[in-house]
């Protein structure tokens, strides 16, 4: 029996079993879960929200000189996701999401805290990279923004960071991610909530300094319409609209809280820098949990109005957690952003995309024939072992030599839209092993998935020839002890390279204590 590779379809996710999908947003000063109805219209399918939750955290608040996080903050957040995680106890893991942001980017002890965060929401929870968040800010904020014909720009304060974006339509087009937010800030700048016009001045230098880098690509590229999003948007323009400090505008807004001004920042600092310290300002609209980070907001908002030169900003309520929903929601209907990431890379790195279809239709077809364990996400296993085939020689384009670390450094490190960390270094620790000695992995602390390491390796060394044609049917086991692999003797003699080639391959499992038995047929 032949197997003749021709062509490749792996890039199917399976739509949500329930109308109703959630993602959760562990921000650095808000907690946030949003659970909604997907509704189907004639020209597509919309989000409809049905139930929200928000946790005022400030997790960013708990990180101590040493970037860990303290006692009281680990068991804030916990408590919080302890809570959702009932709210979320009989969704399936295809109409859930959850993502974390900058401050679980930057702890030192994230990990330990993401393993237990994982047991109390019942699910997988991502951390993503600065411009992935700016990515899915941006896919958040373009669905609830009003229509606009040209590019739009969205700035989005968070607790820990700022992402700043330029898109156009529902496509981001330029994305920054900045280490500046309304915690960090205000702790920086405020302490203890004193505010007085020195500190204000020194907090709205820093921010433009962070912000200087990004001016020049923003300007040139332009846009016709200012956005902010999240809680601290929000938040401005309610105060500013609460506490009449609105000024003249040539937008007509129905609701005058969905509007920012450049003379409505200045006079809501004037206000702050009155009262000395926060506890003490009586605005109208200031909630208690807002308190403690306004200030550090206020003054990265005002540097952002000065460097971009922006006179006005309208406001929506969708930001990431509606980002990702849509994101999900768009990998279920076949428009995953992480397949798109691939091919461009496939571009970028001059990829033999010939060979890259072979590898992946052999690979992905090893791993179809294991057993699928009842905690595997068999689709989602099939859809990463896809990619490593697609991208495993991207590293040529540096160094033949060694070419498989530099793959996985650039897996690891790029910035690849639409992937998780945790996706990216799942994909990094394939593309390191795809080639050479195992040891170098087994002595790791990256979580390495043998199976699909070993399906990989496999398709490498049956594809060598580098040709598309007939191959020999192949039978791939796995047992408690290693993996055995059924191949035509015929065939073998017919190929002496190969067989010595998997022989050697057996013998590389081997010294890592793995059985690894080539059953003649």
């Amino acid at each position: 029996m032949t197997t003749t590779l021709t062509s490749f379809s792996k890039n199917s996710i399976s739509e949500p079993e329930s109308k109703l999908i959630a993602s959760v947003d562990l921000g650095s000063n808000s907690f946030r879960m949003v659970i909604a109805e997907i509704v189907e219209t004639p020209s597509g399918f919309q989000l409809r929200p049905v139930d929200t939750l928000r946790d005022p955290i400030k997790l960013a608040a708990g990180l101590d000189s040493d970037k860990n996080l303290d006692t009281d903050a680990f068991a804030r957040g916990l408590n919080s996701i302890r809570r959702f995680g009932e709210r979320l106890r009989h969704f399936s893991p295809m109409q859930v999401r959850a993502v974390a942001t900058n401050t679980l980017r930057v702890a030192r002890n994230a990990n330990h805290f993401i393993a237990q965060a994982e047991l109390a929401l019942g699910f997988p929870i991502e951390v993503i990279a600065g411009r992935e968040e700016a990515r899915l800010v941006y896919v958040g904020a373009s669905h609830g923004a009003p229509a606009s014909t040209g590019n739009r720009l969205v700035i989005d304060v968070g607790g820990g960071s700022t992402e700043f974006i330029i898109g156009h339509g529902y496509d981001p087009k330029v994305m920054e991610s900045l280490y500046i937010g309304c915690v960090s800030h205000s702790q920086r700048f405020f302490a203890k909530g004193a505010i007085d016009s020195y500190s204000f001045k020194q907090a709205e230098l820093a921010a433009r300094q962070e912000i200087q880098i990004l001016v020049k690509e923003f300007r040139k590229r332009g846009w016709q319409q200012a956005i902010g999003s999240s809680g601290t948007a929000k938040a401005l323009a309610e105060l500013i609209a609460l506490n009449g400090f609105g000024g003249s505008s040539d937008l007509l807004m129905s609701d005058p809280t969905g509007l920012i001004t450049r003379d409505g920042l200045e006079s809501l600092k004037l206000s702050l820098i009155e009262s000395e310290y926060m506890q003490n300002s009586e605005l109208i609209g200031l909630k208690p949990d807002r308190r403690q980070v306004l200030p550090g907001g206020l003054a990265i908002m005002i540097a952002a109005f000065d460097e971009l030169h922006i006179d006005s900003m309208e406001i929506v309520e969708a930001a990431l957690r509606m980002g990702v929903l849509y994101d999900f929601l768009g990998r279920a209907q076949h428009h995953d952003m992480r397949f798109v990431t691939v091919e461009q890379f496939m571009k970028r790195y001059g990829v033999d995309v010939e060979q890259a279809h072979r590898v992946d239709l052999m690979a992905t077809m090893f791993l179809d024939q294991f057993p699928n364990p009842p905690n595997e996400d068999r689709k989602n296993n099939l859809a990463l072992l896809a990619w490593a085939a697609r991208l495993h020689e991207i590293g040529l384009s540096i160094s033949h030599n060694g070419y498989h670390k530099h793959s996985a450094y650039i897996a690891a490190n790029a910035d690849m839209p639409g992937f998780s960390k945790n996706d990216q270094a799942r994909l990094a620790a394939l593309l390191l092993g795809h080639a050479g000695k195992l040891a170098k992995l087994s002595s790791s602390n990256s979580f390495i998935d043998w199976r699909m390491l070993f399906c990989l390796r496999l398709a490498i060394v049956m594809c060598r020839r580098r040709m598309s044609g007939e191959l020999p049917h192949l039978l791939v086991q796995q047992n408690s002890s290693g993996f055995k692999v059924s191949i035509s003797k015929k065939w073998l003699d017919d190929h002496p390279l190969t067989e010595f080639s998997l022989k050697k391959e057996a013998g590389d499992w081997e010294k890592l204590g793995w059985t690894y038995e080539l059953d003649y047929i």
